[in-house]
């Protein structure tokens, strides 16, 4: 046997255990679920032969339980996408507006973190540019965890923020917008040919906090990738060379996405109900002042503990929007 078939051999072999580690997590919670029926249902024959308040109280408890499982069960098999699964790259940026827009670009990325967090995710900051008063003009984080796409891919577009502004003295009512951009991370073994002659690779002093080092030296990096006009940056990390290795990892990201993107776009034109969330598209508004209610446009979905849901309580909204679409939602490239 030559060393291709050997390899070939052991990538079919990899092939194959990820399939069965994709099985099993679906396979043993459902099982688990199963068992627990089934506990159930004896503990109740008991009780019909022999009353006991305490262990019936108990016996609710757990059918409540039980319930919100299977409803957090019946959620996820709505992540179907073949991508569903990975992790997700989320990219703020502030609108037009200034501070004001700027903090709220900050207050959303507090948001994503938080509820990041509650989903017991990994949050890294992949990169961060800081506005010049308050706030953030954009950044772009990356989120780990199983799912974490699958979820997020409904938080693309744009978000609108009402309140009276703690930068006007006069304080009157603004209004704000940032937008959210949402991208699969994609494997660095994925087959995505990027030419360097289609690459224009720019290195700069890098903004912000960081210390000296990071202001002195060209350690920032741009990478535009010419022929889609796609930009990206790092200037996270001290050294150049780990800023390019993020801002083409980035690159990667963003042309897979456009490629899905062409794709659904071609299954879009054959569904006319097919609802379509782009860039531009205003998804949800927060408004903190004269009342407090999120409202979410596509879903119509509204809450009134907007803290709440800064705080990253944001689970209704993207629970509400898989049940709409069925999953489904089309691509979101810049």
């Amino acid at each position: 046997m030559g060393s291709t078939d050997f390899w070939n051999d052991q990538e079919t072999a990899q092939g194959i255990v990820q399939q069965v580690k994709a099985l099993k997590t679906w396979v043993d919670p459902f099982q688990a679920i199963v068992e627990r029926v089934q506990s159930t249902r004896e503990v109740a024959e008991l009780l019909e032969a022999d009353p006991d308040t305490e262990l019936d109280a108990e016996l609710l408890r757990e059918t409540e339980r039980i319930a919100q499982e299977l409803e957090a069960f019946r959620l996820r098999s709505l992540l179907s996408h073949p991508d569903d699964w990975r992790d997700a790259q989320l990219e703020i940026s502030a609108g037009a507006g200034g501070t004001e827009a700027q903090d709220w670009a900050s207050m959303i990325m507090r948001m994503y973190t938080r509820w990041a967090e509650r989903k017991g995710y990994s949050v890294e900051i992949v990169d961060l540019s800081d506005g010049e008063e308050a706030g953030i003009k954009g950044a772009v984080l990356e989120i780990k965890g199983h799912n974490a796409y699958g979820f997020l891919k409904a938080e693309s577009g744009v978000h609108r923020l009402v309140r009276i502004s703690p930068f006007d003295s006069q304080a009157r009512r603004h209004t704000s917008f940032a937008s959210v951009f949402i991208y699969p991370v994609v494997d660095t073994d994925i087959n995505i040919e990027i030419r360097d002659e289609d690459l224009k690779i720019d290195v700069y002093r890098a903004s912000g906090a960081g210390g000296q080092h990071v202001n002195k030296t060209s350690s920032a990096v741009r990478i535009t990738h010419l022929p889609s006009g796609v930009v990206t940056a790092s200037q996270a990390q001290r050294s150049q060379g780990k800023n390019k290795a993020t801002a083409m990892k980035m690159l990667k990201n963003r042309l897979y996405q456009i490629e899905l993107n062409k794709q659904l776009a071609k299954k879009a034109e054959m569904d006319a109900n097919k609802s379509d969330v782009s860039f531009g598209s205003q998804i949800r508004s927060y408004v903190f002042q004269p009342y407090t209610m999120v409202n979410d446009h596509r879903t119509e979905l509204k809450l009134t503990d907007v803290q709440k849901v800064m705080d990253g309580d944001i689970d209704p909204f993207i629970e509400a929007f898989l049940k709409q679409t069925g999953g489904v939602t089309a691509g979101h490239a810049p």
